[in-house]
């Protein structure tokens, strides 16, 4: 089969296209035909090894100290359709459609196809919205379930002021939908040529942030949602009301002792972390998809032989919403 093998630690060129053995699904396997996959900013910096000393030691640890040895194939999320199952699989038949997270270090869906437990211990997997295309379904698993954990911690109360930070990316789409599903007034906050998309999906507020530091205005929001780091800190702390939450999704030994620091100190709370993906919360987002209250957000497509270009694109910053690989083409239904 084909796919798109990672070489080394570097830049864009080291994703070449190779033929590799078709994987052989276990017992408790699916052995999926993967018609999209997408490429986030979690590809590209496991792809550099870009991560802070520690974790970037404990990943270069597990996948390879000089170049990947466990993992030498990329891809985080998937949509396709399911080829084959193990005897041991109840719930998923051959013909299913569906879309998948592979769960952090899992990856490998640059490729024709990929095997997948059925209930995976990291990641998830469900069937396919039937209002969605592949292309559009391959966007939802990292970016939903990671702003749906974190949402969930907030609690959001109908009336409630949210700011969601670095709003356009993978992420923050699905951050503004599920917070106006629970009823709150959202600010979103991103580059001048992405706002008009976040007001399309939902933002009742939007702010350049080349011409607005939120931190300075005065506002004051019941939750912060940050998926970017290059906000301050004390100044996303200084924006809560009494009570408020701050969240997070780049956990560091920095982060996190400010974090004990700011509870001892205030009544306002910080939750840091990433998903920890669930099938059930799969299950939860295409509930929400196919009643028509969220839908993926896609910038553009690359052919699988093209997966370096969607890389360096991903790189420059300029993406709004989720860049799609195609496997299969033809995979708009």
């Amino acid at each position: 089969m084909k796919a798109i093998v990672w070489t080394k630690y570097g830049s864009p060129d080291v994703l070449q296209l190779s033929e590799v053995e078709k994987p052989v699904q276990k017992d408790n396997e699916v052995l999926i035909r993967v018609h999209t996959s997408t490429v986030t900013v979690g590809d590209c910096e496991m792809r550099r090894l870009k991560y802070p000393l520690l974790m970037g030691l404990l990943v270069r640890m597990y996948i390879g100290f000089r170049k990947p040895k466990r993992i030498t194939i990329l891809g985080m999320e998937l949509a396709g359709t399911v080829e084959a199952v193990g005897k041991d699989v109840t719930k998923l038949k051959p013909g299913d459609e569906v879309f998948a997270a592979t769960g952090f270090l899992g990856t490998g869906a640059y490729a024709e196809y990929i095997c997948l437990p059925e209930k995976p211990e990291a990641g998830a997997i469900a069937i396919k919205p039937e209002n969605m295309s592949f292309v559009e379904a391959a966007a939802v698993p990292v970016g939903g379930l990671e702003a749906l954990y974190l949402l969930k911690q907030a609690n959001i109360q109908p009336g409630q002021d949210v700011l969601i930070n670095g709003a356009a990316g993978t992420v923050g789409p699905f951050a503004i939908q599920i917070s106006k599903y629970y009823g709150a007034e959202v600010t979103a906050i991103d580059g001048a040529q992405k706002l008009d998309t976040l007001r399309s999906i939902g933002s009742d507020h939007v702010i350049d942030y080349k011409e607005t530091d939120f931190t300075k205005s005065g506002k004051k929001y019941d939750v912060i949602f940050n998926v970017i780091g290059k906000t301050s800190y004390s100044g996303c702390i200084r924006s809560l009301k009494e009570n408020g939450i701050y969240l997070h999704t780049q956990p560091s030994l920095i982060r996190r002792f400010r974090r004990r620091w700011t509870s001892k100190r205030s009544n306002k709370r910080v939750i840091i972390g990433t998903s920890t993906d669930s099938t059930e919360d799969l299950i939860f987002l295409k509930e929400l998809i196919e009643i028509g209250k969220m839908k993926s957000v896609i910038d553009r497509t690359y052919p699988l032989e093209k997966t370096d270009d969607a890389h360096r694109y991903v790189e420059t910053e300029a993406k709004i919403g989720n860049v799609v690989i195609t496997v299969v083409e033809n995979n708009k239904a």
